[in-house]
């Protein structure tokens, strides 16, 4: 099963909330990103958090050396428009979500994603800290 991290996920990994910081960064050992997830991340870095450009450099980093990054390209952006009609999901979580689709994914985690959508009959939308 190969699945693919929302941005919400990584970013727990710096969260002092021990048990979705350990079950992020597990996941992030193994999944699968997309450019766009890397874009919201700097974003969150530098406004939410307040960090240096040197810090969200590093993270940045740390996240590419363990999850490969899809790209974004006019296929992930014309899909992504498609997911977006379709399914109600706002433009930027479509185009995660074509994305996995298109690094066929069968799973994208996500916390703040429709827990439980299936797209396109390939792909499920999982929020990894349910119990």
């Amino acid at each position: 099963m190969s699945f693919f991290l929302d941005t919400n996920i990584l970013l727990y990994t710096l969260t002092s909330d021990t048990a979705k910081a350990d079950r992020a960064e597990s996941l992030m050992k193994s999944g699968i990103i997309s450019v766009q997830v890397l874009n919201e991340i700097a974003c969150a870095m530098r406004r939410k958090f307040k960090l240096s450009w040197q810090e969200t450099l590093g993270f940045l980093a740390l996240v590419q050396s363990f999850c490969p990054a899809e790209p974004l390209t006019i296929e992930t952006h014309t899909r992504g428009l498609i997911v977006a009609e379709r399914y109600g999901l706002s433009i930027y979580d479509a185009m995660i979500a074509a994305s996995a689709l298109i690094a066929k994914c069968d799973v994208l985690y996500s916390e703040n994603m429709h827990h439980g959508l299936i797209i396109d009959d390939q792909l499920r939308i999982c929020n990894p800290f349910l119990q």
